[in-house]
């Protein structure tokens, strides 16, 4: 069975597709904790200059990899060298380790939106109720997790299913804009009802020199590069797989640049809607910030029962954190799809049914993981922390890194520039060059060893 390669309508279906991607939960529950440890104002310069640098040079050359070929990640780097073919197989289980664990934390997301909007935000602001719902103790049991995983990645896989076109970039096209309303929305009614959150917002944004030695900025630029890295849906496939589906007369540069400015804005913005909040609400003490999901499932709530009409702003913020799991969830499933497409020649839908059983099957233990799967551990890890730290912290940065090396000395970067070329000049393919061969290599294998490092807990970022 042969298949029409899908593809986008133009420009703006490519870039808010990538840039639904993009964005997802670590600008929201990583970003704003990183720039609260490392300086405020410092982090996001460094994080700013990284973006137009490094995070530039590693999507175009993933952009231009997927055009280039027309092929989804396992054929893309076969075509390019059969000796990295190896690549792209790496490229594809990310993203099947990624979309299981990740569907069940999208399913916690829909758990807080149905519950603040039928009045329960009192009850998730009190004590433990997040570490009580996932590990079923007390009123809660284990079957709810998973009734709202398997409607998350569900959803996930209906609007893949629909295709590029009618799925994908339909529903980024409605959902990028309405995220980017409520994350201004909310930024701005923290910051304007809360009392001392201009102390919150001075503290954010203003650089913080105070204690900063060579060691501690050495530290703040290996977070943000790390940041950045997993921020930017970087070595997961997925840009390789939009690349594919990207026309021959939309600029390359041009799109990731608009990327680059969606993914850090919304970043930035989560910033400025968090930081402020919490800082208020721990008494002015940067310290008491937590991250990950203590900061979204534990922490905000309680923020938000706080705050003037709380339960409304919670009930926005978590729709708005919904969107943003989802848009991410379905590139990853997408990547998934596209390589079971190209490999075996079927139909989307069979290949939808093929990665969802494979998502339900991997995602349960991760839903199970802190309940009744609680006593099995991998490395000291339960499930979902454990395919997190194999995709994240070790897969993606040896893709990447394996994907600079074909670039830059195998392949050429001449390779890509002539592929950014078809639309015009290549303004910046001095920088693309240079930071190709010598600087992306060396920080890629700086976020390798301290990820791991952070993972076995030797480091904290």
């Amino acid at each position: 069975m042969q298949n029409t390669r899908s593809s986008f309508t133009g420009k703006i279906g490519f870039v808010l597709a990538a840039a639904g991607s993009a964005v997802g939960l670590g600008n929201i529950w990583r970003f704003p904790y990183l720039a609260n440890n490392y300086g405020g104002g410092l982090f996001l310069l460094i994080y700013v200059l990284l973006s137009v640098t490094f995070g530039f040079t590693l999507m175009i050359a993933e952009i231009a990899i997927g055009r280039k070929t027309g092929l989804s990640p396992l054929g893309a780097f076969k075509k390019l060298n059969k000796r990295f073919a190896f690549v792209g197989y790496l490229a594809t289980i990310i993203p099947m380790l990624i979309l299981p664990y990740y569907s069940v934390i999208g399913g916690w997301v829909m758990k807080y939106s149905v519950g603040f909007a039928i009045g329960h935000d009192k009850q998730m602001a009190i004590g433990d109720y997040f570490s009580d719902y996932i590990s079923a103790k007390g009123a809660h049991n284990f079957i709810e997790p998973i009734g709202w995983f398997l409607l998350f990645v569900g959803l996930t896989a209906v609007i893949v299913m629909l295709g590029v076109q009618k799925g994908i970039e339909k529903v980024s096209k409605v959902m990028m804009p309405v995220l980017v309303l409520l994350i201004i929305f909310i930024a701005a009614y923290s910051i304007v009802t809360m009392d001392g959150a201009a102390q919150g917002v001075k503290y954010y944004l203003l650089p913080n020199f105070k204690g900063l030695t060579p060691t501690k900025l050495l530290m703040t630029i290996v977070a943000a590069m790390g940041q950045l890295f997993y921020s930017m849906s970087l070595a997961m496939g997925i840009m390789i797989t939009f690349g594919s589906y990207m026309k021959k007369d939309v600029s390359i540069e041009k799109s990731t640049h608009q990327i680059e400015f969606f993914d850090t804005g919304i970043a930035f913005l989560a910033g400025l809607m968090i930081v402020p909040a919490v800082f208020v609400f721990n008494g002015g003490d940067p310290e008491k910030m937590n991250k990950g999901a203590g900061l979204m499932f534990d922490t905000l709530p309680k923020v938000f029962d706080t705050m003037p009409g709380g339960r409304w702003i919670g009930l926005i913020f978590f729709v708005m954190v919904f969107f943003a799991a989802l848009t991410s969830s379905i590139s990853l499933m997408e990547t998934i799809v596209a390589v079971i497409q190209d490999k075996f020649k079927m139909g989307r839908k069979t290949a939808c049914a093929i990665v969802l059983a494979i998502s339900l099957a991997l995602g349960l233990p991760s839903a199970l993981g802190s309940s009744i799967w609680s006593q099995i551990t991998i490395l000291g890890k339960d499930f979902l922390g454990f395919f997190d730290f194999v995709s994240n912290s070790v897969l993606m940065p040896i893709t990447a890194f394996a994907t600079c090396i074909l670039v830059a000395f195998v392949l050429k970067p001449k390779s890509v520039i002539e592929e950014v070329q078809l639309n015009g000049k290549f303004k910046q393919k001095g920088m693309f060059s240079f930071v190709i061969r010598y600087v992306a290599p060396v920080f890629i294998i700086a976020i390798l060893v301290s990820s791991v490092l952070e993972a076995l807990g030797v480091i904290e970022f």
